[in-house]
């Protein structure tokens, strides 16, 4: 097999070589395109393009395989705690017992956050999203720590740092929105333990920490830990590309994770199973609306830009979801729903021919509200689990001998040349 196409165009021939991936997945390199012959491509929302070279994730929406590293998702999610995932996906291999240690120190080390940020929080105004401040504070994170540093051990401080702040932030922002005490951070806990503590503690009530909670947030967090060039991982490697701080490109992932097709996914869910309980619409109503293409409604929770079949994250929450309300003894009339939402959809044409199926938000949503936490914090949630993976991201592409700054091309579809027209002229 060659390992080159060629592009013919009014006869004259253009070799474009051909780069295989470690999986086997091909692509055409056009980075000589432009430059040979003046043309361009043009991808819409860059389905079809590859941005980059990457070790970190690997996933075929076929046949739905997720790894990381080359370890599979299911693995991890059963027998990985959240502190090893992230040690992988930054450093690409698994800790030792030695150097597992040494990263929970130093993640214990670097979770409390400078007091001066407290007044940030209470600044902004009431009814904030959570997620518009956490944005917020992790930019301003660079104020409190400007010395980033290019050496190996400095940088390894710094993305262990925001590692641990981002937990107590988004914890502290809970606490200061309800009027609470703030809750410090306690060395005895491992990462879970400790965000379930500082969110939910209080001198009045002790919170009491229940493993099945903490098992259902480590595997949260495991599934939304990283997932290959989606929207908000390009935004991060986008922005990084203009060499800008590490905490400024973790900002515009947070910022783009935010969106309801993106990250806010898992609140829309639970916003449109609860328009369902509250008896306005049923579920064969809800499947009807998304059948019809005149109707802008969109049953959120089902179909994934790139998964084809089930999403495999999303067999894996629904078995979380299943054990925790069991084993806690809750029952949310939410998942009753969801149940025959995915009852009805899968088995519908329309839903199999278009290859829609519940993805990764559609029971997570459910998982987050059994453990406590509200709705406007569940996109923050995605953030914290999404945070190894785009701090991976950012130093591939940092360290990539090959960086060019992300410059994409365009059609201009506008006006020709005409002249300017004085005012009292028109």
């Amino acid at each position: 097999m060659d390992d080159f196409i060629t592009l013919t165009y009014n006869g004259k021939e253009l070799q474009l070589p051909v780069i295989t991936g470690s999986e086997g997945e091909k692509a055409i390199d056009i980075s000589r395109l432009r430059a040979e012959t003046g043309f361009i491509t043009l991808d819409p929302g860059y389905g079809n393009t590859g941005s980059c070279l990457s070790s970190i994730t690997f996933m075929d929406g076929e046949k739905g395989i997720l790894r990381y590293r080359g370890i599979p998702v299911e693995q991890l999610a059963e027998h990985a705690s959240f502190k090893e995932t992230a040690y992988l996906l930054i450093n690409g291999r698994l800790p030792n017992r030695d150097e597992l240690t040494q990263f929970s120190v130093m993640l214990n080390d670097n979770s409390l956050v400078h007091t001066d940020l407290k007044a940030f929080y209470q600044n902004f105004p009431r009814g904030s999203h959570p997620m518009g401040i956490l944005s917020s504070m992790v930019n301003a994170m660079k104020s409190f720590y400007p010395d980033l540093g290019n050496q190996e051990e400095e940088m390894t401080l710094t993305m262990t740092r925001l590692l641990a702040k981002v937990r107590t932030m988004a914890a502290m922002s809970y606490k200061i929105s309800r009027g609470h005490e703030i809750v410090l951070p306690r060395p005895d806990l491992t990462y879970c333990e400790n965000f379930l503590n500082m969110m939910f503690d209080t001198p009045v009530k002790p919170y009491e920490i229940k493993r099945e909670a903490v098992n259902a947030l480590r595997t949260f967090w495991i599934l939304h830990a990283d997932h290959e060039q989606n929207c908000s991982t390009s935004a991060v490697r986008v922005v990084g590309s203009a060499r800008v701080n590490l905490y400024a490109a973790i900002s515009s992932g947070i910022s783009a994770l935010w969106g309801p097709l993106h990250g806010g996914a898992n609140q829309a869910v639970i916003e449109m199973l609860s328009k369902i309980e509250s008896g306005s619409e049923s579920c064969a109503q809800v499947i009807a609306r998304a059948k019809d293409k005149n109707d802008p409604f969109r049953l959120m929770g089902f179909g994934h830009r790139v998964y084809k079949t089930y999403d495999p994250r999303a067999q894996i929450m629904k078995r979380m979801c299943d054990e925790l309300l069991e084993s806690m003894n809750i029952k949310d009339p939410l998942l009753d729903i969801a149940r025959e939402l995915e009852e009805l959809a899968t088995k519908d044409s329309y839903f199999i021919d278009h290859n829609l199926y519940p993805n990764v938000d559609f029971y997570s949503g459910i998982v987050l509200r059994a453990i406590g936490i509200p709705t406007n914090m569940f996109t923050v949630m995605f953030a914290i689990g999404r945070l190894p993976g785009w701090i991976a991201q950012w130093k591939e592409s940092t360290d990539d001998p090959n960086w060019k700054i992300s410059r994409p091309r365009q059609i201009y579809t506008g006006n020709l040349e005409y002249d300017y027209i004085p005012i009292h002229a028109r």
